[in-house]
């Protein structure tokens, strides 16, 4: 512990002088660690924070608090260092750097199911622009009301249809991002919506309507169910605190009695 203390004094003291620098040691460390940059990061970093969130930054803190771990720990087994201790060491470090992706993942997780409610109610919106205008002019278009959850996806698709993709991928694409109830079937409709000629497009556009009611439908039931399964786990929660409180003052008046 004694040695511990007197390395941690010793770096202040380099680092007051600038003799060494930590921050500029992590930062050039830090571009050997992007091959363990994650596919889905930058994804998953727009949805809970928007555009607006700055990934490289972001990063790079996940980096700095991995080795800062890394360099911690290794002081803390100075006086017993070994392979294992090292490898351990390591480990932490990893499972710090690796917590906030995972915290993402789990909040991505957790909003699959709201994207599920929503985008009914969006494709709504968008089956109502396209009466007026082409596909790829009402996804321009239905940006600017859509949920914010979905305006990411909806520029990376109208940019992509915009550079001249005229295949299905953009869509899919869009589909993979928010992978939820029937959000392939629906992009795939759209693309042959966008497809069709415009003497069979109002036939398209109703299969495409009515498809969109029918998901609208199976949101409002899932909500009431959600609704319902709540209301009756307050109600056991409420007969189960009034049961027990119940036995709870017959086993105090039983006590009681026995003691007089």
């Amino acid at each position: 512990m004694e040695f511990i203390i007197i390395a941690a004094i010793i770096i202040y003291i380099l680092e007051a002088n600038r003799q060494i620098s930590t921050k500029k040691f992590i930062d050039d460390a830090e571009p050997y660690f992007n091959f363990l940059m994650e596919d889905d990061y930058e994804f998953l970093l727009t949805v809970k924070f928007g555009t607006e969130a700055n990934m490289t930054e972001r990063y790079k803190k996940r980096v700095k608090d991995g080795l800062l771990v890394v360099i911690l720990m290794v002081f803390l087994f100075i006086t017993n260092l070994n392979f294992l201790s090292i490898i351990t060491a390591f480990i932490i470090g990893y499972v710090v750097f690796k917590m906030p992706y995972t915290q993402l993942k789990r909040y991505y997780k957790g909003n699959l199911h709201n994207i599920n409610l929503m985008l009914p109610y969006y494709l709504k919106s968008l089956e109502i622009l396209i009466q007026h205008y082409t596909v790829p002019v009402a996804l321009t278009r239905s940006i600017k009301t859509a949920p914010e959850i979905f305006k990411p996806g909806l520029q990376k698709l109208v940019s992509k249809i915009e550079a001249g993709d005229s295949s299905v991928d953009p869509y899919m694409d869009f589909a993979k991002e928010y992978p939820v109830r029937d959000s392939m079937r629906m992009m795939r409709l759209l693309y042959r919506l966008g497809l069709g000629s415009q003497e069979n497009k109002q036939e398209q556009l109703m299969m495409f309507s009515r498809t969109v009611s029918t998901l609208q439908n199976k949101a409002r039931e899932q909500k009431y169910k959600e609704r319902l399964e709540k209301m009756e786990n307050k109600t056991m929660m409420m007969l189960g605190v009034t049961g027990g409180g119940i036995l709870l003052l017959l086993l105090l008046s039983m006590m009681m009695m026995m003691q007089i």
